[in-house]
């Protein structure tokens, strides 16, 4: 058991300080930004408690808003994000969820994209959403939270190779 909070417990800090310091920098084509420390939300162990669970996504929107200075829209897209979870867990995986038996590792590859793509998209239209927060602007949140959130998949998938283990997830 210690073994799993110590592993969350990088890996919070290590997606925390990458996002922070190297991935919210990048700017690509001006204005893309991969969000991978959702990558957190999205692979942490399935069997663990849902309110701690919950409490640990704020925390870890709440740092990044600090680090930042975005007055909060990490904090809500996160705790949203972890709330809803369940829901994207079980269209995604269906009876493997029910059950508490989800592997990333050993799940097929259509239910992990499938995942990832929803939690993504749904994570940074929230974020591109309180960002702008006008209304008149709608067209530009959506192809912002969808070129960012392709950029955010396509470095998310070998991230998560490299983060997850077999043995947890």
């Amino acid at each position: 058991m210690n073994n799993i909070v110590f592993i969350n417990f990088l890996r919070f800090f290590t997606l925390l300080l990458a996002q922070a310091l190297v991935f919210s920098h990048i700017n690509f084509l001006g204005y893309i930004n991969p969000q991978i420390y959702i990558l957190f939300v999205l692979i942490y162990p399935v069997a663990n408690n849902r309110i701690m669970f919950i409490l640990v996504s704020f925390f870890l929107g709440l740092f990044l808003d600090m680090f930042l200075d975005t007055g909060g829209i990490h904090a809500a897209a996160t705790v949203l994000l972890a709330y809803i979870r369940p829901v994207l867990l079980k269209f995604s995986f269906g009876a493997a969820y029910e059950y508490q038996a989800i592997k990333f590792d050993s799940t097929e590859v259509y239910q992990r994209l499938t995942y990832f793509v929803f939690a993504i998209v749904l994570h940074h239209f929230v974020v591109f959403g309180l960002e702008i927060f006008d209304g008149s602007k709608i067209n530009y949140i959506f192809r912002l939270s969808i070129l960012s959130s392709l950029f955010t998949l396509i470095l998310a998938i070998p991230l998560t190779a490299l983060i997850s283990r077999p043995n947890n997830a």
